[in-house]
């Protein structure tokens, strides 16, 4: 079954390529014949010789009472360029030569099957063959894009009990740490005994101390926002948020809740677990007669555990501060919703602003229906004036008899006519600057009203972020905040104070 399902994975991938090298370290009983090497792969034919050993790659010859005791020969793709590299069934050698290298030096089949895992991934198991028994190690990590660049590394290796040897096939992307790894596999060449250090080495480059200082800039970005918040005075001045950004704020406060989940501790756990257990099945399949070899690697293997405990306790002690991290931004962000809500509150009273000032406007409006009166009230003291006057001032009945003494009637008009003008238009003008007067007060009273609408609203808004930050970063209401009989006082306190500005 496995056969036929890695045939069908393999026909199933495309190929993209990728520059390819080798490395090989080879450790004698004579330290003299120790070898490193690394070079570039050019042809197809370097590739199978390399595989089979063959050419160039032949086993030197030893002289007498000289044997092979260990070593690691991997095809390695320490750089890899292209954006598909670890893409769901793509593969970075071609078909026939990524068959062949698996069958030849008994890698995985199930390696091609996780071409599309995400995240830290391990596995090991021993193949089938008793003659010739392997142990069979996958350890993988491979993201999304980034940037159209993809990320991640893999290795699949391969362990003989007979020759002590392990091959495989590694590759990286620039993102990660296998380059990194390689020179520290190259400077414990005399430790190549244990077929786990290579994953070890990994494991340690991708648990280095880039994780917790994340984690430490993480805090210190926390503390920040928990200033800008709740006014939480742990930070310097320097660092303090220069405004109430409630957008701004809250990317931040997204951002770094991304960073804080960055290389989360429970996916490494599961690691730990699984290479403790390969290390026990290592040690269960090995049989080294050298006494002096056997303590060596039992030296190296006791040194690998602790280690391993080591990664343990420290991911243990990430796994509280991360949680401790993540409960505390639940806590601003549920702090800036409260803001948020305020926020919203701000924008009713705006609009009910608004409303009154269109309110007052169609006041105005009937302010201006009643100049109209008005101007049609200017003409009433005339009106009044002429009635008033008509009595004595205009005669339309005199007789006239001047000149050739013909009699008739003719209008008479009294040469005390000025006296109309002289006591209308006064009184005209004082009624009309009366009128002016009042509505310019009238004016100056909305206008005021108006701006002091303004004022409220901001002053309201202050006064309530206040009284909600002095409640939120009091002792006893955070300690109490519960459901205790002293919180519940505190919080309908603070609903009052609300509902009174409000």
């Amino acid at each position: 079954m496995d056969d036929y399902l890695f045939r069908y994975h393999v026909d199933q991938c495309k190929t993209v390529e990728e520059k390819t090298t080798y490395l090989e370290i080879l450790n004698y009983s004579d330290p003299t014949y120790n070898s490193c090497e690394e070079h570039p792969l050019v042809t197809q034919d370097d590739f199978e010789n390399f595989l089979r050993r063959n050419g160039a790659f032949a086993p030197p010859m030893l002289a007498e009472g000289v044997k092979l005791q260990d070593g690691v020969r991997l095809i390695v793709q320490k750089d890899a360029q292209h954006p598909d590299t670890f893409k769901p069934l793509h593969i970075s050698l071609k078909k026939d030569a990524y068959e062949s290298m698996v069958r030849t030096w008994h890698l995985p089949f199930r390696a091609i099957e996780g071409s599309s895992l995400v995240g830290p991934f391990f596995w090991c198991s021993h193949d089938d063959n008793e003659d010739d028994r392997h142990l069979q190690i996958i350890f993988r990590k491979s993201d999304v894009r980034k940037k159209g660049k993809t990320r991640g590394w893999e290795i699949m290796l391969s362990y003989s009990y007979n020759t002590c040897i392990t091959t495989g096939f590694v590759k990286g992307t620039e993102s990660s740490d296998i380059l990194e790894a390689l020179d520290h596999l190259i400077a414990c060449r005399s430790e190549l005994g244990h077929p786990l250090i290579l994953p070890i080495i990994i494991l340690s480059h991708d648990l280095s101390a880039k994780g917790d200082m994340r984690q430490r800039d993480a805090r210190d970005w926390l503390r920040r926002l928990e200033n800008a918040i709740t006014m939480r005075n742990e930070i310097e001045e320097r660092e303090v948020y220069m405004d109430l950004d409630v957008d701004r704020i809250n990317r931040d406060l997204v951002e770094c809740h991304s960073q804080v989940l960055w290389k989360r501790p429970q996916a490494y756990q599961e690691i730990l677990k699984e290479l403790r257990e390969a290390m026990q099945k290592f040690m269960e399949g090995l049989h080294i007669p050298d006494e002096r070899r056997a303590k060596k690697l039992g030296n190296l293997h006791n040194s690998m555990l602790s280690r391993l405990d080591f990664f343990r306790a420290k991911l243990t002690g990430m796994e509280h501060y991360i949680h401790t991290t993540l409960e505390r931004l639940h806590i601003q962000r549920q702090a800036l919703y409260n803001i948020m809500a305020q926020k919203e509150s701000k924008l009713n009273l705006e609009i009910a602003s608004q409303q009154r000032r269109v309110a007052h406007a169609t006041k105005r409006d009937g302010t201006a229906m009643k100049t109209l009166s008005l101007l049609g009230a200017v003409f009433l003291p005339g009106t009044f004036m002429a009635s008033v006057f008509s009595m004595t001032f205009f005669d339309f009945s005199a007789d006239s008899d001047a000149g050739g003494g013909v009699s008739g009637s003719s209008a008479h008009v009294s040469q005390l006519l000025w006296v109309y003008f002289a006591v209308t238009i006064p009184l005209t003008t004082v009624i009309l600057l009366f009128w002016y007067f009042i509505d310019r007060k009238r004016e100056k009273r909305y206008k005021e009203e108006d701006d002091e609408i303004e004022k409220g609203i901001d002053r309201m808004e202050k006064d309530i972020l206040a009284i909600m930050r002095k409640k939120t970063i009091n002792k006893a209401t955070t300690w109490t905040s519960g459901g205790s009989i002293g919180a519940r006082r505190e919080r309908r306190n603070t609903e009052k104070d609300i509902l009174k500005l409000a």
